[in-house]
Parts: C-alpha cells; structure tokens; sequence
C-alpha cells in the first residue's frame, strides 16, 4: 500500500464535521484517504466532496474542498490518498 500526499487541512467545521482541504493533487470521490498530524490519524473513504457547497466528484490542485470527516481533525494536518 502506497500514501501519497493530496493536501493538506486548512480548516475544520465541527457542525457538520467537514475538513477544509488544499488540493496539492487530484482527489475522487470514493477514493480511500488519510489524514494525520500530530495528534490526528484518520483513514475513511471520501463519500462526498464539495467546491463552494456544490458537490463534485473529482477535484484537481490548487481546488479547496470539503470533505465530511468521522472525527475531529485539526487545521495543518496532512492528507493522503492511499493506492493499493
């Protein structure tokens, strides 16, 4: 298994629980992901993804996303896309 590094967290909503992220790769829908930091280690599949409250189902480099997280994560944390 592979990680590479897809963005990192610029914000995070606690209602509903969405992680802002910066796009430094491309990031699909359905696409297994994780995010760590210091005290965060988060691995989910993206169910969802929007760009400025419109749902998509892929996003590119430079795109701020969100993504509903399972937990509580923390702005400046790594995210990976994990590949088989």
């Amino acid at each position: 298994m592979a990680e590479d590094i897809v963005g990192k967290v610029s914000d995070f909503f606690a209602h509903p629980v969405v992680a802002g992220v910066e796009l430094t790769g491309p990031l699909k829908v359905g696409e297994r992901i994780r995010i760590k930091g210091h005290t965060t280690d988060l691995e989910l599949v993206v169910d969802s993804m929007q760009i400025n409250n419109v749902n998509v189902e892929q996003a590119k480099a430079g795109d701020s996303v969100g993504i509903k997280v399972t937990d509580r994560i923390r702005a400046g944390d790594t995210v990976y896309r994990i590949t088989e």
